[in-house]
């Protein structure tokens, strides 16, 4: 006999099934589109009305995902709605949706446990639901579990539910949603089956593992990993300032190691919407078993200070003439929290701009990127990109090279800039008196 499973894997497989995906962000995006292009149709809910609005008109509204491939999956089959109660219509479940930290620096699962509360009704027999959010082990047995089974419906026999983190990495050209090798743990055996099946006609590299908290708790090793090694390259960069040495000569020095060793740049912070938040996530679960993770705890008090360290270099490079940081007119350079894209999540440009204001400074920002400072949603600023000239430099008494955007012209920033603070090594090696690195 055809059992439930069997049936839904089959619609998986000959791409019958619809894809239903929650959160059309900077993960669920690219999602969509890859789905889409390999022939599955695909319904995009969202609670924001104008992402809504903007993707059914054939646009995007991120940086490195052209308007014409929306256009294209739209003429295609893919559709956007703010109805939660569509998602009765889909085959899959995917759900992309935020998890910050609380000003308590505690799990915010607040986006997904309300999202679930908002599809549960809706949710029928027959459905996988994979949540691809970084989250603490446990997040799916405990939160998403109880909610989806509330009508009634048992997982692993008439609804399935798994856990595969999302590993995007936003405006990288080496990698796209494709050649990402997926995890895929389920809540039942039954669970992985039905997920495998899911993302393996989109994902070359499928990785099942044995249950939903392996998989989450792979999400939190992979950047708990950087987190650590960032936190060190950073820490390392302060006793080399204050020995006088250049510590981007040094990591590209100890990089011509051919084992042994994994090159880790230091800079102004972390950003992104992983490596500053998923460490915490991992030490907050852990004291419930009575654990304190000093390791990760310790590389996450550096990476946090390291705003601060700039703004102290910033202070030291304006007192050397003479100024005080009170009353200056200082120019951020790059605002995204890494190269060559538009998102701002965490960047730590942000905090570093808030302290400079804090301080009595003029700030502005100039990034190619992002035209105007975006609605956040706890950082207000009401400032546009300023265009970058010889004459706009030489306007500020300092600028800050917080990201190192490509389209930048180092050669013209260096000769017109009176005070550079390089937290990128974009200067590396050079002997100015104008540049501080930091």
């Amino acid at each position: 006999m055809t059992t439930i499973k069997d049936r839904l894997i089959g619609r998986l497989e000959s791409k019958d099934a619809v894809i239903g995906i929650v959160g059309l962000g900077y993960v669920g995006l690219p999602l969509m589109l890859r789905y889409n292009e390999i022939g599955y149709r695909v319904l995009g809910i969202d609670i924001d009305a104008g992402k809504v609005e903007k993707l059914n008109a054939g646009h995007s509204y991120i940086e490195h995902i052209s308007s014409e491939r929306i256009a294209q999956a739209r003429d295609t089959g893919f559709e956007a709605t703010a109805d939660f109660s569509r998602v009765a219509e889909a085959d899959a479940v995917i759900l992309c949706v935020p998890t910050p930290l609380n000003k308590y620096r505690e799990p915010d699962i607040s986006f997904v446990i309300n999202t679930v509360e908002a599809l549960k009704a809706h949710l029928r027999e027959g459905q996988v639901i994979s949540l691809e959010s970084t989250t603490y082990p446990g997040t799916t047995e405990e939160e998403l579990l109880p909610r989806v089974e509330e009508g009634g419906l048992a997982v692993g026999e008439s609804l399935f539910l798994v856990y595969s983190p999302e590993r995007e990495d936003p405006g990288n050209p080496d990698f796209e949603t494709r050649t990402i090798p997926k995890v895929v743990g389920g809540h039942t055996q039954a669970c992985r089956d039905v997920g495998v099946a899911l993302y393996r006609p989109a994902i070359d590299q499928v990785v099942p593992l044995s249950s939903t908290r392996a998989a989450e708790m792979t999400k939190l090793l992979e950047n708990i990993h950087r987190a650590v090694n960032i936190g060190l390259v950073n820490e390392m960069k302060i006793v080399a300032d204050r020995m006088g040495i250049d510590i981007f000569e040094v990591v590209d020095a100890a990089a011509t190691k051919p084992f042994g060793f994994t090159p880790y740049y230091p800079g102004p912070g972390l950003g992104g919407h992983c490596i500053p938040i998923d460490p915490f996530y991992l030490t907050w679960k852990a004291r419930e078993y009575g654990l304190h993770t000093r390791f990760i705890e310790l590389s996450g008090e550096i990476n946090q200070a390291m705003p601060d360290y700039v703004v102290n270099k910033l202070i030291e490079g304006l007192n050397q003439r003479g100024k005080a940081l009170k009353g200056s007119r200082v120019l951020v350079l790059g605002i995204a929290y890494k190269k060559n894209v538009d998102d701002m999540r965490e960047s730590p440009s942000v905090f570093i701009m808030e302290r400079i204001r804090d301080r009595g400074a003029e700030v502005a920002y100039s990034d190619p990127h992002v035209p105007s400072f975006p609605p956040m949603r706890e950082h207000h600023f009401d400032l546009e990109s300023v265009p970058l000239s010889p004459a706009a430099l030489a306007e500020y008494d300092a600028v800050i090279l917080a990201t190192d955007h490509d389209r930048f012209d180092y050669d013209m920033i260096r000769a017109h800039a009176p005070l550079i603070i390089d937290t990128r090594g974009i200067y590396r090696g050079e002997n100015d008196e104008r540049v501080i690195k930091a």
